[in-house]
C-alpha cells in the first residue's frame, strides 16, 4: 500500500513539475507577463527630454574554487523607474553573450513604465548562453529631463551547500 501512495506520489510531481512554465518571463497562462507594459502608439522622440542607453553586465557562470570549476548562475536584470511622477519609456532590452554576440532581444514594441514601477527580466540558471561575460543593453526615454532610472543584476547560484548573491549596477554609455 505504502509503495502504491509513493508511486503516485511521484508520478503527480513529475506532472506537476513538467507544467512549469520552462521561461520565467512567461506567466502560468502562457502570456509575457510584461505585455501589459506595451505602448500601443508611436512614442514622438522629439517629446522626449532624457534618452540613454545603459549597459548591464550579467554573470550566467563564475569559478568558484582554485580548481577552476564554475557555477551556474540566475540572474534578474531590474528595471525601476524612480520618478513619482513621469513614466520611464523602454525601447532596447537586448541581451548579449561573451563574444559580444546578441542572443536575444526582449521587447517587439517599446514599453512604458509607470511612476515608481519596475520590471524585471530573468535569465534562468540553466541558461548557460551568455557565458561569463554576457550583458545587458537598454535603451530608454522620459519626458523628464532629470530622469534617474535605477538599472542593475541581481545573480544568485549556489556551489554545494553555499549559496550566494551579488548585484551589478547599469552604466550610461550613450
Amino acid at each position: 500500500m505504502i509503495r502504491h501512495i509513493t508511486l503516485i506520489f511521484i508520478i503527480v510531481a513529475a506532472i506537476a513539475l513538467s507544467c512549469e512554465s520552462p521561461n520565467p518571463n512567461i506567466d502560468d497562462k502562457g502570456k509575457d507577463a510584461l505585455a501589459s507594459h506595451e505602448v500601443k502608439r508611436d512614442i514622438a522622440t522629439s517629446d522626449m527630454a532624457y534618452e540613454d542607453i545603459i549597459y548591464v553586465p550579467i554573470y550566467s557562470d563564475i569559478y568558484v574554487d582554485p580548481s577552476n570549476q564554475s557555477s551556474l548562475l540566475a540572474a534578474t536584470l531590474s528595471i525601476r523607474n524612480t520618478s513619482d511622477s513621469d513614466s520611464l519609456f523602454i525601447s532596447t532590452i537586448e541581451y548579449y553573450n561573451t563574444n559580444g554576440n546578441l542572443v536575444r532581444s526582449y521587447l517587439d514594441n517599446p514599453i512604458s513604465l509607470s511612476p515608481m514601477g519596475t520590471i524585471n527580466y530573468v535569465i534562468e540558471k540553466d541558461d548557460d548562453t551568455g557565458g561569463p561575460g554576457a550583458n545587458f543593453i537598454v535603451g530608454m526615454s522620459s519626458k523628464n529631463k532629470d530622469a534617474k532610472p535605477l538599472v542593475q543584476a541581481i545573480m544568485i547560484g549556489e556551489s554545494g551547500n553555499k549559496g550566494f548573491a551579488f548585484s551589478t549596477d547599469g552604466y550610461s554609455v550613450k
